[in-house]
């Protein structure tokens, strides 16, 4: 080992140990510089509020309680139900999305029309779960002169008074998981497609030259070698999104049935809000247990050895296409599409005929949008969101460069320590924290303002790019690394060449955390303000009429997609490798 200087900073040249060293990486004193963002946004917005809530979990008022709010919150009127639903959700929903997401990936990738099932399975994942909401809410309408599901069941049976209200007590869970599961399956085909596409050729003959079933194809030259991993990374995706519906539920459940669908993310709100709570802090620690976890142990489960092995030249073909696959895509794709055209449709119907007739029973017309433009509400919160959605994340990509710089250097336990700790940051659901986090920026002076709303969602957001920026700078051979430091004359410089190297982890990460931004209604409703309002929070106070907004809200719902489905559509191929190439080291 020997230090050299290299463009007046001090480098340490390493060409002996483990495969990541044997390159420039900066100094102790220039590593912690550049950890220090990370290390402040992340201890003063997460592991602060993290500490702060289990310590209002046993004790009131500064006096130990123990176990006191952990049994009262767990023993009060509905509470097993919540934590039974999310449990349900935790588990169900991810399985039903894999195995969906696995079929309709094989079945696209066999069918000639398959580019075009795919992306229109896309378009609902980038959709923000609020819209979402109001489109199934619109798809389930009991009445079955507005809501097209409740009129086909009613024509089905043949007594319209006994159809099933999907939006009820009893079938609200089911019809949210079915909203859900619409929504994220999308991403689930890309990752598979992604998967499947680098199995290699030579692998799939040597198993059928040995005389291998499709069967024998299946197990020995898919599952065994590449997707029994990819389905734990997709597994582990959709139960971190099932931890989060809570804007789904909100939006989507009429409220005289909202407890019957009530998760833990819901319950947490109704108990304690944005302030911190014995029984609110009991089941937010409960809760964030319960997921950091699962989530630990699907990483340990899918920690894959680095650099990964080179992609094969020659994927093997797609098996020859059958009628019933084509029928699978073809069906999915339709499926798929019918609830956006029920949202369309609505959107184009006149504000007073959208609130009191079907949507196919008129003329389409653009009333709806005009009422929606006319008024100053929505272009306020779509400048707001625009701005706050590029100014954090512009700021999470120079934070999380920063971090990633140094990080990548870790090798062996270290690395796979701090990779686990960035996981378990990145999956602490908000609301289990937002009473704390409101106390640090009360003392900052930022509380209910757009400043202390970006800088939450920047400390939100830093883990995961962290993580993934941090995996793929690891992965860069050790001359480019070596290039890059040598021809940069100064810090920023060389992070930019660096960058330049690995575009489609920063271009996944910026999409990711743009559309995130766009998207949220939970961080907006739990730390926005007056003069602070984003899109989600927006549309979801217009759900409070909904049967009389439908058709504003229908066509503010339509408007406010444009823009996030469009990013992600483009980014999607950037996407989809920054998550597969982000596994836990």
């Amino acid at each position: 080992m020997s230090r050299e200087p290299l463009l007046g900073q001090l480098a340490l040249l390493d060409d002996v140990g483990p495969p990541r060293r044997g390159r420039a990486y900066p100094a102790t004193g220039a590593t912690w510089a550049l950890l220090a963002p990370a290390g402040l946004l992340l201890g003063g917005l997460l592991a602060w509020p993290v500490l702060r809530t289990v310590q209002a979990s046993v004790t009131t008022d500064g006096r130990w309680v123990g176990a006191e709010h952990y049994r009262a919150a767990l023993t009060a009127p509905g509470a097993g139900a919540a934590v039974g639903r999310t449990v349900l959700w935790a588990l169900l929903v991810p399985t039903v999305v894999t195995v969906l997401g696995y079929l309709l990936a094989a079945a696209s990738r066999r069918s000639q029309e398959g580019w075009l099932v795919r992306f229109i399975l896309v378009v609902p994942t980038a959709l923000p779960l609020v819209v979402t909401g109001v489109t199934f809410r619109l798809l389930y309408d009991p009445d079955p002169q507005r809501g097209p599901v409740t009129l086909l069941l009613a024509r089905l049976t043949g007594t319209p008074e006994q159809v099933p209200h999907l939006l009820g007590p009893r079938l609200v869970t089911v019809a949210v998981m079915s909203a859900f599961v619409w929504a994220w399956v999308g991403l689930a085909v890309l990752v598979f497609r992604a998967a499947l596409d680098t199995v290699p050729a030579d692998l799939v003959d040597a198993v059928r030259a040995f005389g291998g079933s499709r069967r024998d194809v299946f197990w020995d030259a898919q599952w065994r070698p590449l997707m029994l991993r990819t389905v734990a990374v997709v597994f582990a995706l959709v139960a971190v999104g099932t931890s989060r519906t809570f804007d789904l539920i909100l939006v989507m459940t009429p409220g005289s049935v909202r407890d019957e669908a009530s998760v833990l993310a819901l319950r947490i709100w109704q108990t304690s809000g944005a302030t911190t709570t014995g029984q609110g802090a009991a089941l937010g620690v409960i809760w964030l247990v319960a997921v950091t976890a699962g989530m630990l142990v699907v990483a340990m489960f899918i920690r894959q050895a680095w650099p990964p092995p080179p992609q094969p030249a020659a994927p093997a073909p797609a098996p020859p296409q059958r009628r019933l696959v084509r029928l699978l895509a073809a069906g999915a794709a339709v499926a798929w599409l019918l609830p956006l055209g029920v949202l369309a449709a609505t959107s184009l119907q006149s504000p007073v005929r959208a609130a009191t007739d079907a949507w196919w029973s008129g003329p389409p017309g653009l009333d709806s949008y005009r009422a929606v433009l006319g008024g100053a509400g929505l272009w306020r919160s779509l400048g707001f969101t625009l701005v706050l959605a590029l100014v954090v994340t512009a700021v999470v990509l120079c934070v999380a460069l920063l971090a990633a710089y140094p990080l990548a250097w870790l090798a062996g336990p270290p690395a796979q320590a701090v990779g686990l700790v960035l996981l378990a940051a990145a999956v602490v659901p908000v609301q289990v924290v937002a009473g704390p986090i409101n106390e640090v920026l009360g003392v900052a002076q930022s509380s209910g303002t757009a400043r202390g709303l970006a800088l939450v969602h920047i400390a939100l957001g830093v883990p995961f790019a962290v993580l993934v920026l941090r995996n793929a700078f690891a992965d860069l051979p050790a001359d480019q690394v070596r290039a890059a430091h040598l021809g940069g004359r100064h810090l920023w410089d060389t992070l930019r060449r660096l960058a330049r190297h690995h575009r489609t982890a920063v271009v996944a990460v910026a999409v990711l955390e743009f559309v995130q931004v766009w998207n949220d209604l939970v961080v907006g409703l739990l730390f926005s303000g007056p003069d602070a309002t984003p899109l989600g929070w927006f549309l979801a106070e217009q759900t409070r009429g909904f049967v009389t907004a439908s058709g504003t809200l229908s066509a503010g719902s339509v408007l406010a997609s444009i823009l996030p489905v469009l990013v992600f559509v483009l980014g999607r191929r950037h996407v989809v490798a920054g998550l597969v190439a982000g596994g836990v080291r």
